[in-house]
């Protein structure tokens, strides 16, 4: 006779099901359609200053 799905689940099992929704995700990164760098999302490009195919920020 089985447990079922209602039935004990130890200590240890719950920590270790629980602790899985709690990793953090790397951002995706893209390449910026300007100079090519990679760079995240949706966010001014570090190395040209573009977003959008639009100067926005001045790079040394």
């Amino acid at each position: 006779m089985s447990i079922g799905p209602k039935g004990k689940v130890s200590k240890s099992r719950g920590r270790m099901r629980r602790a899985q929704s709690w990793k953090i995700t790397a951002p995706n990164l893209v390449k910026c359609s300007k100079c090519g760098e990679l760079m995240v999302a949706h966010k001014v490009c570090k190395a040209c200053g573009s977003y959008n195919k639009q100067a926005v920020l001045k790079v040394d």
